[in-house]
């Protein structure tokens, strides 16, 4: 049936270099300026008038000219493209045949236009029903070919000859003169033949294609019948030279003799003759030859069935921890416990039990300076085991534990594996230093591959990347070492026996320095030991006054640095050897002490001389350490009522000061204090050291106190320190570190120690001779603790505050 035509006023939408025909459905970029205006004029017009769907008119530009002839296109939907960009959906219905510009709303070019009529008679005549069968048949084998399968019934179901001419526009391998030409071409009939031209063209380009391609691949055929003719030839050659007696110096037959000769377990030796095999294959040329000859030396070279026999001399082993480490008894008691299972599993012949033996897996966790790293080379020393140790701080990539795929250039094994190859034995210690350090990126998770390393579950079958064969890492000692155990993935901690080193006290910081620090530094400073000579009380006030620290390793450096100054002086004539350094020497040689125990200070001088001030107990990386409240009110003309809380605090911490602040506020009659100040005047809560971060409960008490020193006007005692949570009601709640807080008092020269009585428990962890020093009162109530350290009052309340 023929059609009318209509004369229409759209907006212009430019395509460059690109054509749309009637039918097809399109995304188009909104980011361009020209698009964006069109489609925003057509939404503005289809607004006004209430004519549905915005209306544009879709004209190719070619080189800046455009198309005599466009399509008439509706804005079917706005939105984003794939990629983020704004896009917008439009589908073309009909062609338009371009009249003169006019003027419309928007930024967009309006131009007046003309529908084309495409009538076609009806029924068809018998010449272009067979033009229409010949553009399905080709359509279908073109698509066939392309694997489109789900677009041939589409094509199959067309009836218009108007709609299949148009329906080439999808074609992409037509040109855009081409589809200018079936744009402009009005006559439907006329329009199926060039697109029946265009695409029995392609088709035959395409079977020229093939047939080019057919030629080269038969060429690529030949060269590798050639190449296996070759192999074949070397391969007859070879053996005519072994039946004449000739030597022959060929590689992999060198790799074929060492791995036959090799005591491999079965399943590696396999794998390696199959590597041998692909050796003998690969040609001399090929970058595979090498990568397997370097996999070869990796595993010839790993100690598959070397082990070193244990010292199961128990004694002895202990005698050799104590006489290398003081202290850290809970980790010599461990290995020592180990080395006695050990040798009784041996005496009855359970050395091995369901394909595993007996290796452990420790995690030394303590502050620096303790001895973790140096532990680790005493207990291979100790068990007569050889010693790696593999350094973990900073590594970020995967490939670090599990190794490489050979695939990579330069691929090479794990730490691991490189660990067992540098020790020469199935069996050391290695030690993991600094697991804690360990980071992951977009290269992996380097904690989440030992997971299988530190599993004794699991590391009889360890399998690295590179060499691709069960490795038993089953009889290993593996001790890792970190400072703050809540760095470790709890995966990964799980898998470990946690051995804690809390610090060292006084006491044993002295013997350490005696038998160990002072004889290195003496030889390093080039003195003998009769030439100079430390007094115990010299270095009993090295440790106590100049460092203050959980280990020893500033301990160590005030040590060499007073042997430099001793060296010095005598070269420079000012000072006589033999020398014996007392206490009292310290001073002229190294300067004034850096820690002077607030015991040891003139009472007007100490920071709990004024009511306000109380001394808590902290745990950080570097041990247990002192920490100081201070607390005080605001004038009440001039400061707002509130809370402020300064000193880098955590939200944990914070909450705390809220819950000390709240239970003074409900409490105070009942301890008579001056409660109604809190209600009028702002508090303020500080913690000196504002730079370090600070979080956790245990300083409830400490806050508590101090709050109460201040409305009360009576000074907390100097000798005492406090740890413990609070809670709303006034219970004194467990908290954790109370072996290392107990060393700090002990160090800070504190007497008098309060600790939650649900912590008394862990003071079995305290030695000996701390506890001997500090008076430690488990409480739990806050009222004990005001009791115990809050001194008589000398002052009333408000005139002190």
């Amino acid at each position: 049936m023929a059609s009318t035509s209509v004369t229409l006023t759209l907006p212009v939408l430019p395509l460059d270099d690109e054509v749309v025909l009637p039918g097809m459905v399109v995304p188009l970029d909104l980011s361009d300026a020209e698009v964006r205006a069109a489609v925003e004029a057509a939404q503005a017009a289809a607004g006004k008038s209430g004519n549905g769907k915005p209306r544009v008119l879709l004209v190719p530009r070619i080189d800046g000219t455009y198309a005599g002839t466009g399509v008439l296109g509706t804005v079917e939907q706005v939105g984003r493209l794939s990629g983020g960009d704004p896009g917008a959906l439009i589908r073309g219905l009909g062609r338009v045949r371009i009249g003169a510009g006019t003027t419309g709303p928007g930024a967009a070019l309006w131009v007046e236009g003309e529908t084309v009529d495409e009538a076609v008679p009806d029924p068809l005549p018998g010449a272009v029903t067979e033009l229409v069968k010949e553009y399905k048949a080709l359509a279908t084998s073109w698509l066939k070919k392309r694997g489109a399968w789900q677009v041939v019934d589409r094509v199959q179901q067309i009836e218009g000859v108007s709609a299949l001419a148009d329906n080439s526009g999808y074609s992409p391998f037509l040109t855009v003169e081409q589809k200018v030409e079936l744009l402009e071409t009005a006559d439907p009939v006329a329009r199926l033949k060039l697109a029946v031209k265009a695409l029995s063209d392609h088709l035959a380009e395409q079977d020229v294609a093939e047939s080019i391609a057919k030629d080269v691949q038969d060429g690529v055929d030949k060269q590798q019948r050639e190449f296996l003719l070759r192999r074949q030839l070397e391969a007859v050659r070879k053996e005519l030279r072994e039946l004449n007696g000739e030597q022959d110096g060929e590689e992999s037959d060198d790799y074929r003799a060492r791995v036959e000769a090799a005591d491999l377990p079965e399943k590696v030796r396999e794998a390696a003759l199959k590597e041998v095999d692909k050796l003998e294959r690969s040609s001399d040329q090929s970058p595979e030859g090498s990568w397997i000859r370097t996999w070869l030396d990796t595993v010839l070279e790993l100690p598959w069935n070397e082990r070193t026999e244990d010292a199961y001399d128990i004694r002895g082993a202990r005698a050799v921890l104590d006489a290398e480490h003081a202290g850290l008894s809970d980790v010599k008691d461990r290995i020592t416990e180990y080395l006695a299972v050990r040798k009784r599993r041996g005496e009855r012949g359970m050395g091995v039990i369901g394909g595993r033996r007996g290796g452990a897996v420790l995690a030394l966790v303590g502050p620096p300076g303790v001895g973790k790293t140096s532990l680790g080379e005493s207990v291979a020393h100790a068990m007569g085991r050889k010693f790696v140790r593999v350094a973990l701080g900073g590594v970020r990539d995967e490939a670090e534990i599990r190794g490489h795929r050979r695939t990579y250039v330069g691929a090479l094994p794990g730490r691991i594996v490189r660990a067992i190859k540098e020790a020469g034995s199935m069996n050391p210690v290695v030690l993991l230093d600094e697991i804690d350090k360990v980071g992951s990126d977009f290269r992996g998770d380097p904690a989440a591959a030992l997971l299988e390393v530190l599993d004794p579950a699991q590391n009889h079958t360890f399998r690295d990347h590179y060499l691709e064969v069960e490795l038993d890492l089953s009889d290993v000692v593996f001790l890792a070492t970190a400072n703050v155990l809540e760095a470790i993935p709890e995966a990964l901690a799980d898998r470990m026996e946690l051995v804690r080193l809390d610090g060292y006290t006084e006491d044993e910081k002295v013997v350490i320095a005696r038998d160990h620090l002072l004889p290195r530094q003496l030889e390093r400073a080039g003195l003998g030991s009769d030439e100079v000579v430390l007094a115990e009380d010299a270095l009993r006030k090295l440790a106590g006054e100049y460092t203050r620290e959980a280990g020893v390793r500033t301990l160590e450096r005030s040590l060499a640095r007073l042997l430099r100054k001793v060296a010095s002086q005598h070269e420079l004539g000012e000072r006589e050897l033999p020398l014996t350094i007392g206490a009292d020497d310290l001073r002229a040689l190294i300067g004034r002490p850096h820690h002077v125990p607030e015991s040891a200070q003139d009472p007007a001088e100490r920071r709990t001389a004024v009511p306000g001030v109380a001394t808590g107990l902290a745990v950080t990386g570097a041990g247990g350490d002192v920490l100081f409240v201070e607390a005080s009110l605001a004038d009440p003309e001039t400061g707002a009522a509130g809370l402020t809380l300064t000193g880098q605090l955590g939200d944990v911490m914070k909450e705390s000061a809220q819950i000390a602040l709240s239970f003074l506020r409900s409490h105070g009659a009942e301890l008579e204090l001056p409660v109604a100040d809190l209600k009028d005047r702002g508090v303020h809560i500080h913690f000196p050291a504002g730079a370090v971060p600070k979080d956790g409960p245990s300083a409830g008490i400490t806050m508590t106190t101090a709050l109460a020193s201040l409305l009360s006007g009576r000074q907390v005692r100097t000798d005492v320190a406090m740890t413990g949570e609070v809670s709303l009601t006034g219970r004194v709640l467990p908290i954790g570190g109370v072996k290392q807080k107990l060393l700090a008092a002990h160090r800070a020269g504190l007497t008098t120690v309060i600790i939650p009585k649900r912590n008394e428990a862990d003071l079995d962890d305290v030695p000996a001779e701390v506890l001997e020093t500090l008076e430690v009162h488990p409480v739990t109530d806050v009222r004990q603790v005001l009791e115990l350290a809050l001194a008589r009052a000398q002052a009333p309340a408000v005139a002190a505050a």
